[in-house]
């Protein structure tokens, strides 16, 4: 059985969206947090775990915008100091670009966070299902 490269962070997963939920005002009253879901570690697409797999490793990445630092202008994940998250592509086949597909990290909490739409929802990774 091959056990996900980050399964050390499910604890901090599940703090994180413990936090999100019993704090209230983030995941119930603003409608950027409702985009903002869970996803299966075993429910991502193979390529996405390719990319999980190069953060843990440190690189090389594919794209030189990999690890550059991601501004959540959108405002959907939780707001964090400029420099805490980082944005990682998530190759999609076929595609001549980069594709609309990342994996976007939390340093302090290591968290990450799936979207396949480019930035429009996420989905908080758990490591746990």
């Amino acid at each position: 059985m091959r056990f996900p490269p980050r399964i050390t962070r499910i604890g901090a997963a599940a703090a994180v969206l413990s936090a999100l939920l019993v704090g209230g005002t983030v995941a119930t009253s603003t409608p950027a947090a409702a985009a903002v879901g869970s996803i299966c570690y075993s429910a991502l697409p193979s390529q996405a775990h390719d990319t999980l797999d190069l953060i843990e490793q440190g690189g090389p990445y594919p794209y030189s915008q990999d690890g550059t630092v991601f501004q959540n202008r959108e405002g959907i994940l939780p707001s964090q100091s400029s420099g805490y998250y980082h944005e990682y592509t998530v190759i999609t086949p076929g595609s001549s670009t980069r594709g609309a597909r990342r994996i976007v990290t939390g340093e302090e909490n290591q968290e990450d966070y799936y979207t396949a739409d480019h930035y429009e929802s996420f989905d908080l990774v758990n490591y746990g299902c």
